[in-house]
């Protein structure tokens, strides 16, 4: 059970990572982030709450919707804003974008714009964690659609017959891109699949950062005990569409408030006040997130783009 100021955390955390998401979509109205980018409003207790289960020194591998895993694994949001604008003092020297975003010295792996292609690298990783000797573990996020790649399937039955410390969170918010997981999937719960591998399968409801944490917790220390790798499934939902070119005319209006009523960060406020956390301090952890996030969008704007000659050289081979 975290301890309430672990809780605090968490709330920071997810309230920082909203505030960014919906800073970034502004600036993508304005006109000072160019090209597409996949939003995680809705999901940030997958990402936060998984996060918390880990060691500074474990290992994560993330998607296209990927920015919620950066900052919950501890990145810079400096650093994230100005790679969204293509600037010289992002992750990527501004070259990656949204969804290639890495951290290494913080333990990701690097998110990816390719379905599924980064539970391979999971596996690869605790594979050399394992064969190093090491107790780190590999947290794999992933989505719903990636669950019906031909990778996922490769992977996950490698780390069930090597016994590798890798844990594989799904976030299932119901939708690939546009095709619903009810039609694309046979079982109820894609946590089901795991029984075909030989180990355990846990659904946990993905807009409960503490639930998420928990059963996270759990298997983690599995997987850190060599006791092998576990499938949880968060139940989860972006409020936002698949990209900024969605129309999201493929869902209801009543569906998205339903599940916006369940909202992540007002649920684990409530729970807060409800052990005696003040409004005014729950206000703070805000406001603090409020002044990062400020000075992250005046570090992407003030900082120096790659000249035409680095972006070359840096891009393509000699």
């Amino acid at each position: 059970m975290p301890t309430l100021e672990e809780k605090m955390q968490m709330f920071y955390t997810m309230y920082l990572i909203r505030r960014f998401e919906e800073t970034a979509e502004e600036l993508y109205m304005e006109g000072k982030i160019w090209g597409t980018f996949h939003l995680y409003i809705g999901e940030e207790a997958v990402a936060v709450g998984g996060c918390a289960a880990l060691r500074p020194e474990d290992y994560i591998t993330s998607t296209h919707r990927g920015h919620g895993h950066c900052i919950a694994k501890g990145a810079d949001v400096k650093r994230m804003m100005a790679e969204l604008m293509g600037k010289k003092t992002g992750y990527c020297l501004g070259l990656g974008g949204s969804m290639h975003i890495a951290d290494v010295e913080k333990g990701n792996l690097g998110a990816t714009g390719i379905v599924g292609s980064g539970i391979p690298i999971a596996v690869g990783a605790a594979l050399g964690c394992k064969l190093m000797h090491t107790d780190r573990v590999v947290l794999c996020f992933f989505g719903d659609g990636a669950a019906n790649t031909g990778a996922f399937h490769e992977a996950v039955n490698l780390a069930a017959v090597l016994k590798l410390p890798v844990v594989f969170l799904c976030e299932n918010n119901l939708y690939a891109m546009s095709f619903p997981t009810r039609k694309s999937f046979a079982v109820q719960d894609i946590a089901e699949r795991a029984a075909g591998y030989g180990i355990p399968g846990v659904a946990v409801d993905g807009m409960d950062v503490l639930a998420v944490q928990e059963v996270v917790t759990q298997a983690v220390a599995r997987a850190r005990n060599g006791g092998g790798p576990t499938l949880i499934e968060a139940k989860t939902y972006r409020f936002k569409g698949h990209s900024k070119s969605d129309k999201n005319v493929y869902r209801t209006k009543e569906e998205i408030k339903q599940w916006m009523e369940r909202c992540p960060i007002k649920r684990l406020e409530s729970h807060l006040q409800s052990v005696g956390v003040s409004a005014s301090d729950l206000e703070r952890l805000k406001q603090k997130a409020e002044e990062e996030i400020k000075e992250a969008v005046q570090f992407g704007l003030t900082s120096e783009e790659l000249s035409l000659e680095e972006a070359r050289r840096l891009v393509y081979a000699e």
